[in-house]
């Protein structure tokens, strides 16, 4: 009789916990979707008035470590209410933003603006696949997560360092590592909301904008670079 209990005790607490699981990845799918709206009218507001442009570069930088970096502090600490939505919906509206400084040359170009739906379309496959991997996959990806991060850490380095060398070979490495690394933290991210081993959707979601994010703007940058038609 014990042993049947146990199962059955097993059984539900398998069961709650998919479903917890299921709930979390729902919501965080809803949530990065609706983080597109605050986006798109960032970068609307930036390009139009050309703000962050026409700011240096070394000014520019400066204010988006502190905003994103501030707006990352306060989703940490909120994400456990509905000011934590809020406030992630305000960082990606500041992403959106800062994303005018690379839109703005991008649309100037004759193909401009159909590069830049290449790139949308090609993050939204690299997301889809990368979501549809996470499903198939069964061994446990836990262990990519500090080496990614660490990764991640070391382009960021390198690509402030390149805003004082200037140097295009450097550049376009780091392009190509943001788009390869930046895909694998999706794969992870998206692993571990189905694992279990997120279970805040506000987070879970921060994570993955983070991750498309880079993904777009390394995909923008490389079409621009080599598919840019210029007058």
């Amino acid at each position: 009789m014990n042993e049947g209990l146990q199962t059955q005790y097993g059984s539900s607490y398998g069961a709650d916990l998919a479903s917890q699981q299921q709930r979390v990845l729902r919501n965080t799918y809803w949530l990065l979707a609706l983080s597109m709206v605050p986006t798109v009218l960032g970068a609307w507001i930036g390009v139009s008035t050309g703000l962050i442009a026409s700011m240096g570069m070394g000014a520019s930088t400066i204010l988006f470590f502190i905003g994103a970096f501030g707006l990352m502090f306060v989703i940490e600490k909120t994400k456990n209410s509905s000011t934590g939505v809020v406030a992630l919906l305000a960082f990606t509206f500041f992403m959106g933003l800062m994303l005018s400084r690379l839109l703005i040359p991008v649309l100037g170009l004759r193909n401009g603006a159909s590069l830049v739906m290449t790139a949308f379309g090609g993050t939204s496959l690299i997301f889809f696949a990368m979501a549809s991997l996470a499903t198939v996959i069964k061994r446990d990806l836990s262990s990519m997560g500090k080496f990614l991060l660490v990764g991640a850490l070391i382009l960021m380095v390198a690509g402030i360092a390149n805003i004082f060398l200037q140097s295009s070979a450097l550049m376009l490495t780091i392009l190509v590592l943001v788009l390869a690394v930046f895909s694998a933290l999706m794969l992870y991210d998206i692993k571990q909301i189905i694992d279990g081993g997120e279970t805040n959707y506000i987070t879970a979601t921060l994570h993955l904008y983070l991750d498309a994010y880079n993904v777009f703007q390394s995909l923008l940058s490389l079409l621009g670079i080599f598919g840019g038609e210029r007058d």
